[in-house]
């Protein structure tokens, strides 16, 4: 049990350290993603009036739901999502804040898909 609670750990001391650096703002809002085993989460948010513009997730109901969340195809498609979602919210600028993750695998998908969909990192 305390290896679990020991990498809980460090994850969220990784994301803190991070967390110190990028702050979002209404013109440049912070693009949060959260990764866990089964499902993949964006967030755009503006740190300076402490909310959240908008949101898109593998739990959506805009999610197909014969899709599994938990993998690289599902990243791309929550990338696209999410840049779509954005531009309707007149967002084309974000600052990318990995939460305390590797940029690899899902998490550089998921910004792989969000750029080719029009948002500038």
């Amino acid at each position: 049990m305390e290896k679990i609670l020991k990498k809980r750990y460090d994850l969220r001391r990784r994301h803190q350290r991070a967390r110190r650096k990028v702050t979002g703002t209404a013109e440049r809002p912070r693009m949060a993603v959260y990764r866990s085993l089964r499902n993949i989460s964006v967030q755009f948010i503006d740190d300076v009036a402490g909310k959240t513009l908008c949101a898109v997730s593998t739990e959506s109901a805009d999610f197909p739901k014969d899709t599994y969340g938990g993998n690289v195809k599902a990243a791309e498609i929550i990338g696209e999502m999410a840049a779509k979602k954005a531009k309707d919210a007149g967002i084309t600028a974000v600052v990318y804040d990995k939460g305390g993750r590797k940029y690899h695998g899902r998490v550089k998908a998921l910004a792989d898909a969000a750029r080719k969909g029009g948002l500038v990192f």
